[in-house]
């Protein structure tokens, strides 16, 4: 039995050595439920056991990278806050993971990449998006803390202040933006990304594996020890913030496509 045999949201193609990991909830732009959240949380282990690839591709089917996190399975976690704590293990194993796998992984942002769907990306090694796609972290805009892992990436790539600005206000940039203030590697026109990401995927495919993988282990030690220091805390506070009002409000206003009304604006504190 393979190790990718038992995925159900998640989609598995070999090119060489090449292995290319799909999310594949298109009709949902690849948001993250309880099932794929599980899934990723053992997939880069399972990728690092896979003896036969060398570079991981990773993107998102149809339309979009992914959209973060589903609206349904939020309301699911407010109903019964207990279902969080499978969430924060998840989260905890998701970037840990990426962290520790040996193998380069290329993110192929075919689309938007937000909330988890831009941290999974940011943890990737080298990112490559279409120039149409937009990245952002918006957990504050659902009333959420941006703890399962933005506050460890962000200001590793673009700094304190401009992580502070985006993360504080959610807001989403172009993958051109992106790529400028060096968030991502690359935006480039959507017609080229696949022959992009293809043949830098071979160049790496084609060099010294031992020398590439352990490389990618060096540079992640201190990345690593940060993301311990930080992970924790940020995934308790994202907890705490679960269950508030703010929350509860934001996810029903999604759901009734209206703008939340947050503390003093709906007449809270």
């Amino acid at each position: 039995m393979s190790l990718f045999d038992d995925y159900q949201t998640i989609l598995f193609n070999r090119r060489g050595r090449v292995l290319e990991v799909t999310l594949n909830r298109p009709d949902k732009l690849n948001a993250t439920d309880a099932v794929l959240h599980s899934e990723l949380a053992r997939l880069f282990v399972d990728i690092s056991n896979d003896p036969d690839s060398d570079i991981v591709v990773l993107t998102g089917a149809g339309r979009a990278f992914s959209a973060g996190g589903d609206v349904a399975w939020m309301q699911e976690a407010i109903d019964e806050p207990e279902r969080f704590e499978q969430t924060v293990r998840e989260a905890k194993q998701i970037v840990f993971g990426l962290i520790d796998c040996e193998k380069p992984v290329i993110a192929k942002l075919n689309g938007h990449a937000t909330g988890l769907g831009a941290t999974i990306a940011l943890f990737c090694d080298v990112i490559f998006a279409a120039d149409h796609a937009r990245i952002g972290d918006p957990h504050v805009s659902i009333g959420f803390v941006a703890g399962d892992g933005g506050a460890v990436i962000w200001p590793q790539l673009i700094g304190y202040a401009r992580a502070k600005e985006y993360l504080l206000t959610g807001d989403l940039m172009t993958a051109t933006e992106a790529a400028r203030m060096g968030l991502i590697n690359h935006a480039v026109p959507a017609a080229e990304l696949d022959e992009r990401v293809d043949a830098f995927a071979d160049r790496l495919a084609n060099g010294a594996t031992k020398a590439i993988r352990w490389t990618k282990m060096s540079v992640n030690i201190g990345l690593r020890d940060l993301a311990t220091s930080i992970m924790d805390a940020s995934l308790a506070y994202e907890a705490l913030s679960n269950v508030t009002a703010d929350h509860a409000e934001a996810v029903k206003a999604f759901s009734e496509k209206r703008p939340p009304l947050f503390g003093r604006a709906r007449g809270g504190a």
